[in-house]
């Protein structure tokens, strides 16, 4: 009898300590990493979305870029680090449902290693050629891809990204050949293309969109089935003769695996509040991304549907990340 009321006494000491911390949370800075460069449209995202839960909350959320392979390195690291509710990672569709079948030896496993807090966004991929390329319409490029098997190349941001497999279902589709020009960010490829050095690069429309208003690039189309809001003029690959396609990358929050509940519900719900407000909402439509909100489980089912879903086509585009 002794022994069970020593056990049921820890038992209740841990449930206060948890329950303690949760009152109190957050007692000090929240890390939010992402995976990527500063500037492209994850960035751009987390950024924008850490700036409206803290003008909402008072809280002190500071972003860190962490990138590298492919959205590897920024997600391991938020998986390795104390599951208390003070590391966040802003993980998307390359990084949570396609690398874990793309890489041979990833460092952590999206569904084990990490607990889903919330979808934040989703937004189609787009098109892009430089400004004085000859190629002007989407015609133009699937009759110049079929002149010329393998003579165009596209840049993405890695190997087996949401954008390399959009652009294999667009090959396979429309019975083309691209060369493939992996990019290890959105900056260099960017650059590249506005230089002329590449032919046309795929990416998120957050990530795009400022060169595509500036005039440095021309948007030929986008994979998502209805048309940009902000790019109303840049017709769908769908309405181009090939119905039903469709290729967009989502967005969503992160913690390490083991974060108390409670916490990550007071996240997802902070979050969520943040993301309903027209000021955010708008924010995110002028980046060409939509927001959206999930319960935690929801998220969770995602990325694993995903992981399936995503793993399929990874596996017959023959693609391998060692």
């Amino acid at each position: 009898m002794k022994q069970i009321a020593r056990v049921l006494s820890c038992v209740a000491l841990v449930c206060m300590s948890g329950l303690s911390a949760a009152n109190g949370y957050p007692e000090k800075p929240i890390r939010l990493i992402v995976p990527f460069p500063p500037g492209g449209g994850t960035d751009v995202l987390a950024r924008e979305a850490a700036i409206a839960v803290a003008g909402n909350t008072g809280w002190n959320i500071v972003t860190e870029n962490r990138p590298g392979s492919g959205g590897n390195i920024g997600v391991d690291t938020a998986a390795k680090s104390a599951p208390d509710g003070y590391t966040l990672v802003l993980g998307q569709t390359s990084n949570l449902a396609i690398n874990p079948t793309l890489y041979s030896k990833l460092p952590y496993n999206p569904e084990t290693d990490l607990s889903a807090i919330g979808l934040v966004a989703d937004a189609p991929l787009v098109i892009v050629v430089p400004a004085n390329s000859p190629l002007k319409t989407f015609e133009d490029l699937i009759a110049t891809a079929k002149a010329k098997p393998g003579a165009l190349n596209f840049a993405s941001s890695g190997n087996g990204t949401v954008a390399h497999l959009a652009a294999v279902q667009l090959q396979n589709a429309a019975g083309i050949t691209l060369t493939h020009i992996p990019y290890k960010g959105a900056a260099q490829a960017s650059n590249d293309l506005i230089g002329g050095q590449i032919d046309m690069y795929l990416s998120s429309v957050p990530t795009l969109i400022g060169h595509v208003r500036n005039g440095k690039m021309r948007a030929l189309a986008v994979t998502s089935t209805q048309r940009v809001p902000d790019m109303p003029d840049v017709p769908t690959i769908a309405e181009r003769g090939f119905p039903g396609f469709e290729a967009v990358t989502w967005f969503g929050l992160a913690a390490p695996a083991g974060t108390p509940k409670d916490i990550v519900q007071r996240l997802n719900a902070e979050f969520n509040k943040a993301l309903q407000s027209k000021t955010l909402s708008q924010k995110y439509q002028e980046q060409g991304a939509r927001v959206l909100t999930s319960s935690p489980d929801e998220f969770a089912k995602l990325i694993h549907d995903d992981r399936v879903r995503w793993g399929k086509i990874v596996k017959d585009s023959g693609a391998k990340v060692e």
